[in-house]
């Protein structure tokens, strides 16, 4: 998208160079990651980010309506309810496909969620790009410019909310088995805040408690919650000192009732050119006869997980609880990344922050994932060069 940057980085870019770059990152903790990284980063042009930004704002506008809450409220009925629910959710991640719509580019909301994504990692995925691409310093993955401090230091602010470091902790299901457990190691470093596993928390009345490495229990004040209720369901081996639905002592960052709030629940209730055409299935008048030109989502599933790309009709009629399924116009992604060998297409991910006093969300920093195949997704991208999880980059 910035041609200049492109061919610059194209230039210099080898295998072996790569490989350094792979290595510098599982250097940090001698770990690399599970996922895969791309090779470059996507270089996106002030006509594009102005697009991401407008298209962003429209989503906020729904968010910050008065009756969000009550026009959502069915999300938490066909869900799990959490006590103590806050104001408003405290990050949000924005998905935009880079489409092609009569014959323009065109970012098309794909999902929103009210959870936080790799906030730790991305930073971090910068500084090693410019490890290895010195000339990448001139540009920013921070939508408003701020320096990697004023960054760490907003993140920081919004998951701690003062708390002393030790009383705020990273909640998440076996973290050390997690497949985006490097961006609790760089939360830990950055940030110093204790990763706990779920069976680790101690519950004592409404407080809950874990111990540190010298064996001593710590009060939990503030839960930085990485927890995801899908996979929580399925885990019935784990034993739980708590439950979620539990009346307690503590805060959030990253209410769970959130996550489905701000979910797939509210796209059909998005209109405008940066949105898809999207139904709840419990309100489809009619089977489209075209149906290869739709996707058929679950409404709160995480990472793709039962998406039907090629929807047949019998997969619609098989659905027995509608109202937890969405049927999706399909986009058109656009190849917009040259590679060595072709294009190929982009996603990008916006992340945001949402302090407890501010009347808007802070648009911060961004993720961006390449793709060859039919969808953005590892199981459609096995086996594939430049494509995987990377960063956009944005002219200062």
């Amino acid at each position: 998208m910035i041609p200049k940057y492109r061919d610059l980085f194209n230039s210099q870019f080898t295998d072996k160079k790569y490989q350094e770059f792979k290595d510098d990152i599982a250097s940090d903790f001698d770990y690399a990651p599970t996922f895969r990284i791309g090779e470059t980063p996507f270089f996106i042009s002030n006509e594009l980010k102005a697009q991401i930004i407008e298209g962003y704002s429209d989503v906020i506008k729904l968010i910050q309506q008065k009756d969000f809450k009550k026009l959502t409220e069915k999300s938490l009925e066909l869900n799990n309810k959490v006590p103590n629910e806050d104001e408003h959710s405290t990050f949000l991640a924005i998905d935009f496909g880079i489409c092609e719509e009569n014959g323009a580019v065109v970012p098309k909301l794909i999902e929103v969620q009210g959870f936080p994504s790799l906030y730790n990692y991305q930073i971090n995925l910068y500084e090693k790009f410019k490890n290895h691409y010195p000339f990448l310093k001139d540009l920013t993955p921070f939508v408003n410019d701020i320096t990697p401090e004023e960054y760490l230091y907003i993140l920081e602010d919004v998951i701690c909310n003062n708390h002393p470091k030790e009383n705020v902790i990273l909640l998440e299901i076996e973290p050390e088995k997690q497949n985006t457990k490097i961006d609790f190691y760089y939360c830990r470093r950055d940030l110093d805040i204790p990763i706990i596993c779920v069976t680790d928390i101690i519950k004592k009345g409404k407080q809950l408690f874990y111990k540190n490495e010298s064996g001593e229990e710590i009060r939990v004040k503030r839960i930085y919650n990485r927890v995801i209720f899908d996979e929580l369901d399925l885990r019935t081996d784990l034993k739980l000192n708590f439950h979620f639905s539990n009346d307690l002592d503590v805060e959030w960052a990253g209410h769970p009732n959130w996550f489905f709030r701000i979910s797939k629940f509210i796209l059909p209730m998005l209109k405008g050119k940066y949105f898809i055409e999207t139904t709840l299935l419990s309100d489809l008048k009619v089977i489209p006869e075209d149906l290869e030109n739709y996707v058929l989502k679950p409404l709160f599933s995480f990472s793709g997980s039962g998406v039907i790309f090629h929807v047949k009709k019998e997969d619609i009629e098989a659905v027995v609880e509608k109202e937890l399924y969405i049927l999706q116009k399909k986009v058109n992604y656009i190849p917009i990344v040259q590679s060595p060998d072709g294009k190929v297409k982009a996603e990008v991910r916006v992340l945001c922050v949402w302090k407890k006093e501010d009347a808007a969300p802070t648009l911060l920093c961004n993720l961006v994932r390449l793709s060859r195949g039919e969808m953005i997704g590892v199981k459609f991208n096995k086996d594939k060069d430049w494509v995987g999880g990377t960063l956009g980059l944005f002219e200062r």
